[in-house]
């Protein structure tokens, strides 16, 4: 099969052919059509999970995937050949990826059916980044009325947290710069937006008092903690805990995303429904795989998807 690849730390990755995957005892083999860039794509290409996780070189790059089941292994009982689903690679090692023509994955967690109106090109680009967003939301379960900060809004977690923010009737504050980025968070459901060069001064003058809960997903984290009231909630996915002192009363929660069929099929089924939108700004074929890597690195609004 092909697959964009690196074989070793510090090595640039590649399309190259390597063998397909065979599924063993509860697993299900996908043929993949499409998966998206993340940024735990740039965490393992850095070499920051070499104390976490075993890496099997050539370690194929993508968490996310889409396709069809192509086989099934022994014991599997939920999911059958000709299958659409999309998940989020979650193996014990480092090695098989979403940017290949076929991964083998778990039956039980990471993997979800595709529903009727949702393609595969649009799903490949849900699962990570719609997991993490609904993870981070639900952490700091915004009531109607609140007021959300939400740093690092143009990305792919940001633009998913802002609807799932506003569909919750909060009332979002979006880091974005003018322009562009501006009218991509406002066009989500992002009531206000700030720029991050003037972050403490434009957040004061929307919420003088503080906002309730804050989303940490990319920017200075000790910044965007000092922007809460008192008694607010934080929820950072980059495992940024803030050091407040106790009379703050602040709610930090450190967030990774969780996958869970359940969930991944509630997120497909509100983009179906027309309550998420997915924001896919481009699409790459496999071979160009690493010019999205790169492109992605530059800054990107929402989500580079790959298509295999």
């Amino acid at each position: 099969m092909r697959a964009v690849a690196f074989t070793g730390f510090g090595v640039a990755p590649a399309l190259t052919e390597l063998p397909t995957p065979e599924p063993g005892p509860g697993e299900v083999l996908v043929r993949v059509r499409a998966s998206s860039v993340n940024g735990f794509d740039l965490g393992v290409l850095g070499g920051v999970f070499k104390e976490m996780f075993e890496h099997e070189f050539p370690v194929v790059i993508g968490k996310d995937f889409s396709g069809v089941v192509a086989a099934v292994g022994d014991g599997v009982t939920t999911l059958a050949v000709g299958d659409d689903v999309f998940g989020v690679v979650m193996r014990p090692t480092l090695g098989q990826g979403g940017f290949a023509e076929y991964v083998a994955v778990n039956e039980a967690y990471g993997i979800a059916r595709i529903p009727e109106g949702l393609d595969h090109g649009q799903a490949g680009a849900l699962g990570l980044a719609g997991t993490a967003a609904l993870n981070a939301v639900d952490a700091i379960a915004p009531a109607e009325g609140e007021t959300v900060l939400i740093s690092g809004a143009t990305g792919g977690v940001g633009a998913y947290a802002i609807q799932f923010a506003a569909a919750r009737g909060a009332t979002v504050i979006a880091t974005a710069r003018p322009g562009s980025e501006t009218e991509f968070v406002t066009g989500l459901g992002a009531a206000h937006t700030v720029d991050h060069a003037d972050l403490v001064a434009q957040v004061r003058a929307i919420a003088p008092g503080g906002v309730h809960a804050a989303l940490h997903l990319a920017g200075d984290g000790t910044a965007v903690a000092g922007l809460l009231a008192r008694g607010g909630r934080l929820a950072s996915t980059v495992h940024f805990t803030p050091d407040e002192p106790a009379e703050r009363d602040i709610k930090a929660t450190t967030v990774m995303a969780d996958p869970a069929p359940a969930t991944l099929t509630r997120i497909a089924a509100d983009v179906v429904a027309g309550r998420l939108r997915i924001p896919l700004a481009k699409a790459y074929p496999l071979p160009e795989a690493a010019q999205a890597i790169t492109d992605f690195t530059g800054g990107t609004l929402g989500k580079l998807g790959i298509l295999i």
